[in-house]
């Protein structure tokens, strides 16, 4: 398959759990003993190195001439779709967060280059892990 196929399917698909996860994360601060934060905290981590192992796994599984190269930049594609989907959703959470508080909403939540570029560097960090992860494994 298309290493660009390999970055759409598998970081949509990371994208849409985070935001389920995310959505599991603002219903339980609304209900205070619903679900361990923790266990939420976990389950993300667990997906921030899930989608970049299974989509170095299935690009170096897929085509036999994939070296690690080219697996490493599809493993941290697909975890900067992840990335993006997370910053949109960030605006809700601190909102929720907020108003769970009872504190002021804060306004104007941006992206500044220093924030993108520390998240271009963890995705840079996440893609390595999974594609020493899919290595391992496969």
């Amino acid at each position: 398959m298309d290493p660009l196929v390999d970055i759409a399917v598998f970081g949509i698909a990371g994208a849409v759990l985070l935001a389920a996860l995310t959505g599991l994360l603002l219903v339980a601060a609304r209900r205070s003993a619903a679900l361990p934060k923790g266990a939420l905290g976990a389950a993300c981590a667990v997906l921030l190195l899930a989608v970049p192992a299974l989509a170095a796994g299935r690009t170096l599984g897929g085509d036999p001439a994939a070296g690690w190269g080219q697996a490493f930049l599809v493993a941290s594609a697909a975890v900067v779709v992840v990335y993006a989907a997370g910053m949109a959703l960030l605006p809700l959470v601190a909102r929720q967060a907020a108003a769970g508080r009872g504190v002021a909403v804060p306004r104007g939540l941006r992206l500044t280059p220093a924030a993108a570029g520390g998240g271009l560097l963890v995705c840079a960090a996440l893609g390595a892990a999974g594609t020493g992860i899919a290595l391992l494994l496969g």
